[in-house]
């Protein structure tokens, strides 16, 4: 889509009218009939035509509360109704703040993806333009929606494309490509450099897949001063078996998505880049496929780690927290970044406790746990905040190595995979866990399987946007 802003909105020709709850008096001028049947209600639309036979939609903003998840009602509308839009419609924007002129634009763009990329026949998507008609100053507003909604859309392909075709490094062809469109570093570590390096625990993971395992560094550092604000490590497991701890068969195909939090960390990286904030950010993805062979780790193995420290494998389908120990280990030694921050498709202990409206938030830090948490109430990106007391380390003891992967206990498995991140922080001050299992990838009502929702992307840059400022 193509964004412009105008002054004046053109009651000729076809356009969209926000509308709050009950609110109908401050578009009556607009409307054709007095009384439509229409009431402004969140997430609702109503189609009228003007006298010179052009489209009004009408478009239900809700009520205070429903402010968060405004993009949305943008979203269905033109998810629904773009295909009778020819090539331009106009938004009528004088009553939305900067901020929700922002929203619309992420929802509209968000109703372009097309899941159905590895179709043999594909309609082709039609070019609209969008005129956002307002008097206050909008064009950062247009800008940053527009590639905000860009970036959620090509984080949601990366994590809904099948895995012969998502492999670690695919997921490094990707990171480079972007890097140099967005003049930002990328360097991939491949095998050879892994193992010099002494990424082990990430090389485990990996051993039984003929697709190798990768490291993907990405770097965004336009301040003179080179030190780095904020470290992002993401889990870029291409897909999970379980390896020799296999997965049961039903809703294997789904474990394409378990590199959600990879995807996070790329769409990032590119979004701080278009948006050119003033913050020094490092992205590190570690990625690997958790297949079955004869080479694959084993329950009972002893493995080494970046850090140093050993790891005693319990379960071969705890192998996200071992990629990310790796991930974290090498934030903390080589990065020293002031805030350190981890996302993951982590634990099925997660969705059990937090279902799939929010992610779980794990930290010490009670001013970082306070902004994201605000944060996520702003974006409808919600994260809550469970506890890793100190009694629950127990479960991680192990009598022939530093740590062992996995309790073995049914409870409290998200604090505990929590936990055993936490060791290889060195007690980072400002470092945090995101379990993004519940919310990353489900339900959808613009696809009939289950596929990749985008979040992580607006709650992580608004952070970002939050430190940059001071």
């Amino acid at each position: 889509m193509t964004y412009k802003h105008v002054k004046t909105l053109d009651t000729s020709k076809d356009f969209i009218l926000p509308c709050r709850k009950d609110q109908l008096d401050t578009i009556k001028e607009f409307s054709p009939i007095e009384k439509p049947d229409f009431d402004g209600s969140f997430s609702t639309y109503q189609l009228l035509y003007g006298k010179a036979g052009n489209r009004i939609y009408l478009i239900g903003l809700g009520e205070d509360k429903n402010s968060a998840q405004l993009e949305s009602t943008f979203h269905k509308l033109a998810f629904e109704t773009q295909k009778h839009w020819d090539k331009s419609i106009q938004v009528y924007a004088e009553d939305l703040t900067e901020d929700e002129t922002k929203k619309a634009v992420i929802g509209l763009e968000m109703a372009q993806y097309e899941i159905g990329e590895f179709k043999s026949k594909k309609e082709k998507p039609n070019k609209i333009t969008i005129s956002v008609s307002s008097s206050k100053a909008i064009k950062n507003s247009l800008e940053e929606g527009q590639s905000t909604g860009e970036t959620i859309n090509k984080i949601k392909a990366l994590v809904d494309a099948p895995p012969n075709i998502k492999t670690p490094q695919f997921l490094g062809k990707w990171a480079s490509k972007s890097a140099k469109n967005n003049d930002y570093k990328c360097t991939v570590l491949k095998h050879k450099e892994l193992k010099k390096q002494g990424f082990d625990a990430v090389l485990s993971v990996g051993k039984g897949s003929v697709n190798k395992p990768v490291v993907i560094i990405t770097e965004y550092t336009p301040k003179t001063n080179k030190n780095v604000d904020i470290a992002l490590v993401g889990k870029g497991i291409t897909f999970d078996s379980g390896g020799l701890s296999i997965k049961p068969s039903t809703n294997l195909h789904y474990m394409k998505s378990d590199m959600g939090g990879a995807a996070v960390v790329l769409g990032v990286v590119e979004l701080v880049a278009k948006l050119k904030l003033n913050i020094n950010i490092v992205g590190i993805v570690c990625s690997a496929e958790n297949a079955v062979d004869a080479e694959s780790y084993r329950p009972g193995d002893v493995i080494n780690s970046y850090s140093g420290k050993t790891i005693e494998i319990i379960d071969t389908d705890a192998e996200g927290r071992l990629v990310l120990a790796d991930g974290l280990s090498y934030a903390v030694k080589n990065i020293k970044p002031e805030y350190l921050i981890d996302l993951a498709t982590l634990t099925g202990s997660v969705v059990r406790t937090l279902g799939y409206e929010a992610a779980g938030m794990f930290t010490h830090n009670t001013e970082m746990a306070s902004t994201m948490s605000d944060i996520g109430y702003k974006v409808h990106e919600r994260v809550w905040q469970l506890p890793m007391f100190e009694e629950y380390k127990s479960v991680l003891h192990s009598d022939i190595a530093d740590i062992r992967n996995f309790s073995g206990t049914p409870l409290t498995g998200a604090s505990n995979a929590a936990q055993f991140l936490e060791f290889f922080t060195e007690d980072h001050k400002n470092w945090m866990h995101l379990d993004i299992a519940g919310v990353s990838f489900g339900a959808s009502p613009y696809a009939k399987m289950k596929s990749a929702s985008g979040y992580g992307i607006q709650l992580i840059t608004e952070f970002i946007k939050k430190k940059a400022s001071k």
